[in-house]
């Protein structure tokens, strides 16, 4: 897969989350991470911790779930994370993908790994838990958005 292929593959999903009343929103599903609030946000704060890596930082705070009263919010915060991450795949060749990239995780320990599979990791543990995300969704009765890349790419990437 070629650095301009990345572009995009991640993104959408957040966008196509139905509304949820408030209270189903935040209710403790007893997933990993309790509730679709939750889970949105903590894939937020993965995906945009990995982009702030790329770029040569590691940040060390946490995105607060309260700091995301509904769907909305945590779309606005998606569509950031979506457009600057477009931008820096963008930047890339096929040779940056061969890259080193170094950072330090939370615990202030020094990682290293070529860009590539940071790249996977991010969309791996992405999936992961747009999954658990549709499986509250179906508790709670609502239809699920699509979670296929294909039909992403179908229906234009939106």
């Amino acid at each position: 897969m070629d650095a301009l292929a990345l572009a995009g593959v991640a993104a959408g999903f957040a966008w196509r989350v139905p509304a949820q009343r408030a209270t189903n929103f935040v209710r403790d599903l007893k997933s990993s991470h309790g509730s679709i609030r939750d889970t949105l946000t903590h894939i937020l704060w993965a995906e945009d911790i990995w982009l702030e890596r790329w770029r040569g930082r590691s940040p060390t705070l946490v995105l607060v779930p309260a700091d995301f009263p509904d769907v909305d919010s945590l779309r606005e915060g998606f569509g950031r994370v979506d457009r600057e991450r477009a931008a820096f795949l963008g930047t890339l060749t096929d040779h940056s993908l061969l890259q080193i990239v170094g950072y330090q995780n939370l615990k202030g320990e020094p990682w290293r790994y070529p860009l590539w599979q940071q790249l996977h990791q991010v969309l791996n543990h992405s999936a992961h838990h747009r999954g658990q995300v549709s499986a509250m969704l179906r508790q709670l009765g609502a239809t699920c958005p699509a979670t296929d890349l294909l039909v992403y790419h179908d229906e234009g990437g939106r």
